[in-house]
């Protein structure tokens, strides 16, 4: 790691023993957690239609302190000490493959009768016990759950869309100041055990020279794929508010300030990355540096093969991700996940949000 010295407190402060790494690990849902949880979960959609339901969203920070206090307990330490692997998952929810129906062909095609609402919901309710839950304007027609599977033409794609092109490793939304604090993934559908990249800054030593050139504005991150207008959906006419958050995107993409892309604790870093959609440095030294660094990463990067029923959270402040490729046969049984972001700080985003409980960004 960084030769940097390691701070420490002041004498007069009391520092309270974590638990031993601070890592809540894998977390398995016991039988009666199951049962627990089954009944929490019928109560929610007996009350609410949808995991994007504004009431919902309002209540949904209340109702997950209604799940097991285990599960409740592991979040809250893996948001507290922030973990050197960077990553929670959570396991042993049963996901019946037949009602469950077959993965839609787009995701704004799934099925009006929503057959994977219980497993929105319960994703939507584990990620509020880390933060608030929000969405893009700009991506899935600012939907709070997002659909990630296949969709035919996108083959090549940078996108969650994608298949047979690799899904280069990333930060999510690296590009975007706004970005969530902590990415939720849930496998519905896995059934060709395709792995996702994953790889925790915390694993890769950076040198303090190269932590000082990192941390200071050298670098461009463009937006993704997902977010430009040719992607958007058919939710509805485009208003002025939606116009407002795609010409926030496209001066992003044709006019992007230079950031940094480590910041915080020189000794535990954290990071602003997306080498695809990122343009060369301002200087040759800071280049070197993010080249060695992307070099590192890649050599710690790990697969995580997701099966039905997992639930991943993301530490998206130190942690990449990505996904391998894989033949997608278009025809129902593909691999199927659902994605919530969360964030630490709605107030930051205040400017892009339409009110002060909006949940939607533009």
């Amino acid at each position: 790691m960084s030769t940097l010295l390691m701070p420490t407190a002041p004498a007069d402060i009391t520092i309270l023993p974590a638990p031993p790494s601070g890592d809540p690990g894998r977390i398995v849902f016991t039988e009666s957690e199951v049962e627990e949880i089954r009944l929490l979960l019928a109560d929610v959609i007996h009350r609410y239609a949808s995991p994007e339901d504004a009431e919902f969203l309002a209540e949904v920070g209340v109702i997950a302190h209604e799940l097991p206090l285990r599960v409740r307990r592991a979040l809250l330490q893996f948001r507290l000490h922030e973990p050197d692997s960077a990553m929670c998952m959570v396991s042993g929810w049963p996901v019946d493959q037949q009602k469950l129906g077959p993965t839609p062909s787009h995701w704004r095609k799934t099925d009006a009768a929503n057959r994977a609402l219980e497993e929105e919901m319960l994703l939507a309710l584990l990620g509020s016990l880390l933060g608030d839950l929000f969405g893009w304007s700009t991506q899935q027609d600012g939907r709070v759950v997002h659909d990630l599977l296949p969709i035919q033409g996108h083959q090549q794609e940078q996108m969650g869309s994608g298949s047979d092109a690799l899904l280069a490793w990333h930060v999510e939304e690296a590009f975007h100041p706004y970005r969530g604090d902590y990415l939720g993934l849930m496998c519905l559908r896995n059934p060709d055990r395709v792995a996702t990249t994953f790889a925790a800054i915390r694993k890769v030593e950076i040198t303090a020279e190269e932590y000082r050139l990192l941390s200071e504005p050298h670098f461009i991150i463009r937006p993704d794929e997902s977010h430009l207008p040719r992607n958007r959906g058919n939710a509805g006419a485009m208003n002025a508010l939606l116009e407002r958050a795609y010409a926030r995107i496209i001066r992003m993409k044709d006019h992007p300030e230079r950031i940094p892309v480590l910041f915080g604790d020189p000794n535990a870093p954290y990071l602003r990355i997306d080498p695809v959609f990122m343009d060369a440095a301002d200087a040759p030294d800071a280049q070197a540096a993010l080249d060695a660094v992307v070099e590192r990463i890649e050599a710690v990067l790990e697969d995580q093969v997701f099966e039905p029923g997992d639930i991943c959270f993301v530490d998206n402040f130190q942690a990449v991700h990505g996904r391998r490729p894989f033949r997608a046969r278009f025809d129902g049984t593909d691999r199927w996940l659902k994605r919530v972001n969360v964030t630490r700080d709605l107030r930051k985003s205040r400017d892009a949000r339409e009110f002060a409980s909006a949940r939607i960004l533009y």
